[in-house]
């Protein structure tokens, strides 16, 4: 539990926030006690998994030796759709290996599932934009070879949680004529828990290991570039998350709607940050129920 109305408050920094209350509203697990507890899961629940699925495929789509992906082929005729998924940690942690337990939904479904590697920001010099980079080739890469995986063109999605979400957000809104691919590349994506907007955050704690910039912060903030956005969007968060979090999302969804993008809302009631990301591995689960439907692949 939060104790910031038991303290005395300092200057405010952003909003009715002081330094205080806006380094502990970026850091989740000043509001997640059983964080520890639900990571701790995902190693043996994949475990489990690759008992009962195939093992990934492991492609490399840059050259740098994080540059890699796992691949899961799902359990349908090719070309089938893929869920491309990019993991949460702060941009500080996480490895595509560590998700293996998601994709036992997806393949069994009908869908690839693909988890994406990618450098920490702390070992790229504090800069996002290096990460920004990876994930965009990374889904370039797919697109590219999508015969190749017996991927459908057509139907390729896009989820991301936390920090991933945010990273998400930046592929979503690619100008891909960059990469000479078609604009409408996505066809839709789910950003979960995600941060859209840059400047609050270049104002907490989490400036002690990213870089940020004026550019930075203009370039890397989805919600300034929605006139790139092409597919659907489904944003969720829950209601026991921080409060920035909170705000992020909501003010995403309502900044979607003035454009004039289609969104969909999902408030996730008594659920904390760590605890929303874990129901995307089960198909009757909030997040993975609406993943399938988001895909056309939803369970009765």
């Amino acid at each position: 539990m939060n104790t910031q109305a038991q303290r005395i408050r300092g200057p405010l920094v952003f909003g009715d926030l002081d330094q205080q209350a806006l380094d502990d509203a970026y850091d989740q697990s000043k509001w997640a006690a059983n964080q520890t507890l639900i990571t701790g899961r995902r190693g043996p629940a994949s475990a489990r998994a690759l008992t009962r699925i195939a093992p990934p495929q492991r492609h490399a789509y840059g050259a740098g030796e994080i540059e890699t992906l796992d691949f899961y082929r799902a359990k349908a005729p090719s070309p089938a759709p893929v869920a491309i998924f990019l993991h949460g940690g702060a941009w500080l942690r996480g490895r595509a290996a560590d998700f293996a337990y998601q994709a036992e939904m997806f393949v069994n479904a009908g869908a690839h599932h693909a988890v994406i590697d990618f450098a920490n920001v702390d070992a790229v010099g504090g800069d996002l934009g290096v990460m920004v980079d990876q994930v965009r080739r990374a889904t370039a890469w797919i697109w590219t070879n999508a015969d190749k995986l017996g991927v459908d063109r057509s139907r390729i999605y896009l989820i991301g949680h936390s920090s991933g979400a945010h990273l998400s957000g930046c592929v979503a809104t690619t100008d891909w004529r960059a990469f000479r691919m078609p604009q409408n590349l996505l066809r839709g994506a789910m950003l979960v828990s995600g941060l859209y907007e840059l400047a609050p955050v270049r104002l907490s704690k989490r400036s002690q290991y990213v870089a940020f910039t004026d550019a930075m912060v203009e370039d890397l903030s989805a919600i300034r570039r929605l006139d790139r956005l092409t597919c659907p969007l489904v944003l969720a968060c829950g209601t026991n998350e921080s409060p920035e979090f909170i705000r992020q999302t909501q003010e995403f969804a309502a900044a979607l709607r003035a454009a004039g993008k289609p969104v969909e809302m999902i408030v996730a009631e008594n659920y904390n940050h760590f605890e929303i990301g874990e129901t995307l591995a089960n198909p009757y689960g909030l997040l993975g129920h609406a993943a399938l439907a988001m895909m056309g692949l939803a369970k009765a």
